[in-house]
């Protein structure tokens, strides 16, 4: 299968790119690091690019919290409408086959379960409670403490920050375009990923380069909050898998699946930090009670439809990632 793999120089995009050739595909590296007229954005740049092409793998995007509200307009124009001019173009040239780098924040917070009230989705955390070191939320009907679990892909949306808010319209186009085409569209929703050849010292970059950042400077990890926060960490090239997994699958035509794309063992950011910190032989991690308006307390993934309809798993443990991931340069 010829993949055009938009974003195939960054951080995913390249694994993506390697484990497609090692199963023996032919993976086009489309990314604006190698040529910057290799834009989303640019309809004929797409539209040459997506010559003899036989699916779509769509890494290519702006990540990252960001900056409140101050980029909003381009995580907009690089995330969604770069997504529509390429499917565009995808409906022009007649290829009908995406695989989309979404995302665990389309959720907003996790799933929750209070003892009288059963599942409940409580609203953004207030400051005032930030701010006091209240940072569970509690259950918008009684004010009891709830219990966090695994979501699942049927669970309501609600993004958060915009980030979130542009990652869950992209899945929004790629479903219409789907039903307009009869293409076959699948969202992975990733957790937070890590590991070889991620973004480092960046407003954009992830938790876990952030930490690493700091360790080899000789500095211990700052973590934000009491560090309790729970998220799934998956390794980089678990989800390069499951994109090639996803583009080998049996097509469903006309229809958007998403899949929660996780390792399946929560980790706290402290445990995070505290691997790391170990692995690299550095300092002891600091706990700041800082946090972040749009951050969300707990979003841990329930991947069970992933390895159940496509027989996609995991292979690299927290453990052996941390390692590993400590020693990257």
């Amino acid at each position: 299968m010829r993949v055009l793999v938009t974003g195939g120089a960054g951080f995913i995009g390249s694994h993506v790119v390697d484990a497609l050739r090692a199963r023996g595909h032919e993976p086009v590296v489309y990314d604006v690091r190698d040529d910057p007229s290799a834009d989303v954005r640019n309809p004929a740049a797409i539209t040459r690019a997506l010559t003899g092409v036989d699916a779509v793998c769509h890494q290519a995007a702006m990540v990252g919290l960001g900056n409140g509200v101050a980029d909003a307009p381009e995580y907009v124009s690089r995330n969604d409408l770069g997504t529509a001019v390429l499917l565009a173009a995808m409906a022009e040239a007649g290829v009908g086959r995406l695989v989309l780098a979404g995302s665990m924040v389309v959720y907003g917070e996790g799933r929750y379960d209070c003892a009288t009230h059963g599942v409940v989705r409580p609203g953004p955390r207030a400051e005032a409670d930030l701010k006091a070191g209240r940072f569970d939320p509690h259950c918008p009907s009684c004010g009891s403490e709830l219990s966090p679990g695994l979501v699942g892909e049927d669970a309501p949306t609600d993004p958060r920050n915009v980030y979130a808010a542009t990652k869950l319209a992209q899945e929004h186009l790629s479903a219409a375009w789907a039903r307009c085409t009869d293409g076959t569209a699948i969202s992975l929703r990733y957790h937070n990923v890590y590991g070889p050849r991620m973004p480092r010292d960046t407003p954009y970059a992830g938790v876990a380069s952030f930490f690493r950042s700091a360790l080899q400077r000789g500095e211990p990890p700052r973590v934000f909050e009491d560090g309790r926060q729970r998220r799934d960490f998956v390794h980089v090239r678990d989800v390069a898998a499951a994109n090639v997994t996803a583009l080998e699958a049996e097509p469903r035509p006309g229809t958007l699946t998403a899949y929660n794309t996780g390792s399946g063992t929560p980790h706290t950011v402290g445990d995070l930090a505290h691997a790391l910190s170990a692995a690299h032989g550095g300092p002891d991690p600091l706990i700041t009670g800082e946090y972040r308006l749009g951050d969300v307390r707990h979003i841990t993934a329930d991947s069970s439809r992933l390895r159940t309809e496509l027989g996609w798993k995991p292979e690299v443990s927290f453990e052996e990632g941390m390692r590993e991931f400590a020693g990257a340069r």
